[in-house]
């Protein structure tokens, strides 16, 4: 290949690259919440699984971006294992539109006839939309240009390399189509997009470069390929992620085995048959790669389910252990309504963590402080991990509803991580409480350990269940009531003599613990309200004056309304 040539084929493909790269975006900014709807639609069944897989694959042009979600799916609960792997399968089939894209539209018409003026279109579009939803349109069609116009590089890029590299001999030697397997994969671990490699061999093949057979070869390698993809991606991610990585490595070995075996039986005849005379070659190396992949969606089904209990059995370690996230998963990032619902759903699970940690610490003694202390450190590692995950989703392109969500959720984190310190504090002091010798007094001390225990018990949210900011309230209502009545109670105490002036300034340092243990627990659940979608929401967050700030829109459709404000007493010592 000649130096211009080379210069061609490398802007060719970043061309190529550059216009997948923005028209996955831009599809997927585009849809809005049309991808998660489409999702949800998988819950239903595992066909119904496959058929969103691969439609969606098919619209956003990107396996990668529906394989995070479908991850970002399973991670928030809202997919089984079996359901997702189906989601997979669909991608697998939904990625080879990129073939039929370039068959049917790329090499049939002259580019610059469309893809020009689509290029200015776009950025028309682009430029005056904003972050308006059209704006995104204009992204796509902008990428769709490019992705043509880089096609239109390759394609030239080709012409006359049969003469150069003899293709067809290399492919009737006795290792020869498992080479073109090799080079497949090799290319696209190289340019990590196997819509590239495709790209690239349905090229060579519009020019008549390689022999059909080698050009299928070259498919299936593209095929194993994007499995180097799904490994990188999972390193350092959550067990699920894991799961669903592996089973899209089994599938696509599987049916890249199936495919050569088969393109291995039919070579010969294949090479020998006028094929390449009577259709055309590039539809025919679409139809194979559409096929191919349909054949092992067909071998794969029946032995799903003894695949999902295996890879459950798979990758447990890491859940485990408390301290390590169950639900972040670095490659939701880019999604961020996924990895808010994803840290949504950590933060829960620390809620119930801390809580139960709470609770025990009422009731513990000092022989229990090991323990309390190791589930303290679980708790305090989880909650920099999410602050870290929190940090990293900021810096995404996010919508201002998104963006109010996270201040939220690091106040909730730093709220629990108040209640373990506390919770460490507090088993300390069960020998305290153990010393005191007035019955009066010791029943105070039960009283208010119990009304914070119900405190504790309505502040734990969860997604299993419906909790309400102003269930939590009622109950720190109670609790300041106890807690004033018991500081009374003690401050009589030692004016009769029945404490100590010690005993008594120990006694009520203890108890104030526990009463701030009861608020930061009441704070947090208020806190959760902000968390979830509008229509979830409670209508008055807090009347405090670090409350999360009200949704704008909710906010102007009340003005008019007449406000009735929340009690203003101080619910603090």
């Amino acid at each position: 290949m000649e130096f211009s040539a080379i210069g061609d084929l490398i802007g060719g493909l970043g061309l190529f690259l550059l216009g997948m790269q923005m028209m996955t975006s831009g599809l997927k900014q585009a849809a809005g919440e049309a991808l998660r709807k489409a999702l949800e639609a998988a819950t239903r069944s595992r066909l119904r699984g496959l058929i969103s897989g691969t439609t969606i694959t098919a619209l956003v042009q990107s396996s990668s971006a529906v394989t995070v979600a479908t991850i970002g799916f399973v991670n928030a609960g809202l997919l089984n294992l079996g359901q997702s792997i189906a989601v997979i399968y669909g991608c697998n089939i939904g990625t080879t539109m990129t073939g039929w894209l370039v068959a049917t539209i790329g090499f049939k018409f002259k580019i610059s006839a469309f893809a020009l003026p689509m290029l200015g279109i776009g950025m028309i579009l682009k430029l005056i939309g904003g972050e308006k939803r059209y704006a995104h349109i204009g992204t796509t069609l902008v990428g769709f240009a490019l992705f043509f116009i880089g096609l239109s590089f390759l394609k030239g890029t080709f012409n006359g390399l049969e003469n150069s590299i003899p293709f067809e001999a290399i492919s009737e030697s006795q290792w020869g189509l498992a080479l073109f397997v090799l080079a497949g994969f090799i290319l696209t671990v190289l340019v990590q997009s196997s819509s590239a490699a495709m790209a690239i061999t349905l090229s060579m093949a519009a020019t008549g470069a390689i022999p059909l057979a080698a050009a299928g070869a070259l498919v299936i390698g593209a095929n194993l390929g994007t499995t180097s993809t799904a490994a990188l991606a999972v390193i350092g991610a959550t067990p699920n992620a894991k799961r669903i990585a592996s089973a899209h490595v089994l599938f696509n070995l599987l049916t890249g085995l199936v495919g050569l075996v088969l393109l291995i039986g039919l070579a010969e005849l294949i090479n020998q048959s006028n094929l390449m005379q009577t259709f055309d070659m590039v539809i025919l190396l679409a139809l194979f790669h559409t096929l191919f992949n349909a054949l092992g969606v067909a071998i794969m089904w029946p032995i799903t389910t003894p695949m999902v209990k295996l890879l459950k059995t798979r990758f447990r370690r890491p859940e485990q252990d408390e301290a390590i996230p169950r639900f972040l998963d670095k490659n939701i990032l880019e999604t961020p309504p996924l990895a808010i619902e994803a840290m949504t759903r950590e933060l829960s699970r620390v809620s119930v963590m801390t809580g139960s940690l709470a609770k025990e610490s009422l009731s513990a003694e000092l022989s229990d402080r090991p323990r309390i202390r190791q589930q303290v450190e679980n708790i305090n590692k989880l909650i920099s991990k999410i602050g870290k995950f929190n940090q990293k989703l900021a810096q995404q392109n996010l919508s201002e509803e998104s963006s109010e969500i996270l201040p939220s959720a690091m106040r909730m984190a730093r709220y629990f991580n108040e209640m373990a310190r506390l919770s460490n504090l507090i088993v300390n002091y069960s020998e305290r409480f153990a010393r005191i010798s007035d019955s009066n007094t010791q029943r105070d001390i039960y009283e208010l350990k119990e009304v914070t225990t119900s405190m504790l018990d309505a502040a734990t949210v969860d997604d299993e269940k419906v909790t309400s900011a102003s269930d939590s309230r009622e109950v720190l209502h109670t609790l300041e009531r106890k807690y004033q009545k018991v500081k009374q109670h003690i401050l009589d105490a030692m004016l009769e003599t029945r404490l100590t002036p010690q005993e008594g300034t120990d006694l009520l340092d203890s108890l104030s613990h526990i009463h701030r243990l009861g608020e930061q627990a009441e704070k947090s659940s208020r806190y959760w309200s902000s968390l979830r979608p509008i229509e979830h929401r409670d209508p008055v967050v807090s009347d405090h004056d670090d409350a999360p700030r009200k949704n704008k829109k909710s906010a102007k459709k009340k003005h008019h309304k007449t406000h009735q404000p929340e009690p203003t007493e101080s619910l603090t010592e």
